[in-house]
């Protein structure tokens, strides 16, 4: 008999029915509150959230720039964990409350890209295209740029000896050893991240310019990854857009080795991303995917979209839910994300 090693893990995908798969006929209300415990459960959501302390909210440095207001404050989500975040105001909001859109990076160097700091030529690079706090605010829109977990200012030192972190690159490697030490916990890596996106959202309530009531989260990869499930994990983020990362788990993070953080233990026996939707609709969600993405194939997002839509018809929010195709690969597409979320904006009459 031929000896292959991966021929019963391709089975066992293949295999697999979710326990928790959306169903046409199921009432949708029970469907929601029976897949959100599922889901808090196996991310780890509720072990990292009975482990939260009292903030510790820091305003540590303010600064004018073209245009815009830039404030970096730090709060605490758990005892030892600080969370550098970054809120761009425009000039012009004195008096006023704005939208807040949140938004996220994904595996680079660390949120410094966001308001276009680069700290070398790798990231002048990348911030051509990254600058995602930056587009926002120059947009009108009061931009939260998060520092996540693992990333960063929050990889921690992946040089130190004693934890022999040299397994793989240096962007990868503290994401890939908090995501394991976090497993061995019943936590995850995303699950954390959720939970410090819903706790900086709390922190807005120090500023008066932003209307907590009118939140909208994008990102792109892994940001876009965190985007949607924090959507789905806190109802007052109204409007999600997450950029090349929506995709049914078969033709991604199944398919090949992915970024750790991508992972949640024992998910795939239970619901598949698209299930997910459940947990976000009726509110406003635009996939936005490459049709060149070789990470996040596109017939696979295609194929998971069908049941997104047939959640918000179910929800009687069809107009609600929105699949937009790139001619690009794994890219940030600016005008692309930007013109989507002020139509979305514009649509919810803020």
């Amino acid at each position: 008999m031929k000896v292959d090693g991966l021929k019963n893990v391709d089975y066992l995908v293949e295999k697999q029915k979710q326990i928790l798969a959306f169903e046409e006929n199921k009432d949708l209300n029970e469907y929601k509150k029976e897949l959100k415990a599922k889901f808090i459960e196996l991310a780890g959501i509720d072990l990292i959230e009975a482990n939260s302390c009292a903030p510790e909210f820091e305003i540590e440095k303010e600064e004018q720039k073209d245009g815009y207001k830039q404030i970096r404050f730090t709060f605490k989500s758990e005892a030892e964990e600080v969370v550098p975040c970054y809120l761009l105001v425009p000039n012009d909001s004195e008096g006023k409350k704005l939208p807040v859109v949140v938004t996220l990076q994904g595996h680079s160097t660390g949120f410094h890209n966001s308001i276009n700091e680069p700290k070398d030529n790798a990231d002048a690079e990348y911030c051509k295209r990254g600058q995602f706090a930056v587009q926002a605010v120059k947009r009108g829109y009061i931009a939260l740029a998060i520092e996540q977990r693992g990333m960063g200012e929050r990889k921690g030192d992946i040089t130190d000896k004693n934890r022999r972190i040299t397994v793989m690159d240096a962007r990868n490697a503290a994401d890939y050893y908090q995501q394991m030490t976090n497993i061995l916990m019943g936590r995850t890596l995303i699950g954390g991240r959720c939970v410090d996106i819903s706790k900086a959202i709390d922190m807005l309530s120090h500023f008066p310019e932003c209307d907590t009531d009118k939140i909208v989260i994008t990102g792109n990869s892994g940001g876009g990854t965190a985007s949607y499930y924090a959507a789905a994990y806190d109802e007052r983020i109204k409007i999600c857009v997450p950029s090349c990362s929506f995709c049914p788990y078969k033709e991604s993070i199944l398919r090949f080795y992915h970024c750790s953080c991508n992972y949640i233990p024992s998910a795939y026996r239970y619901f598949d991303m698209q299930d997910l939707a459940a947990l976000i609709a009726p509110r406003k969600l635009t996939i936005i995917a490459g049709k060149l993405d070789p990470s996040f194939l596109i017939g696979g997002v295609e194929r998971g979209y069908e049941t997104v839509k047939k959640i918000y018809e179910k929800a009687g929010a069809a107009e609600n839910c929105k699949l937009i195709e790139t001619e690009k690969g794994h890219w940030w597409c600016e005008d692309i994300v930007w013109d989507e979320i002020h139509r979305l904006v514009k649509l919810s009459n803020w």
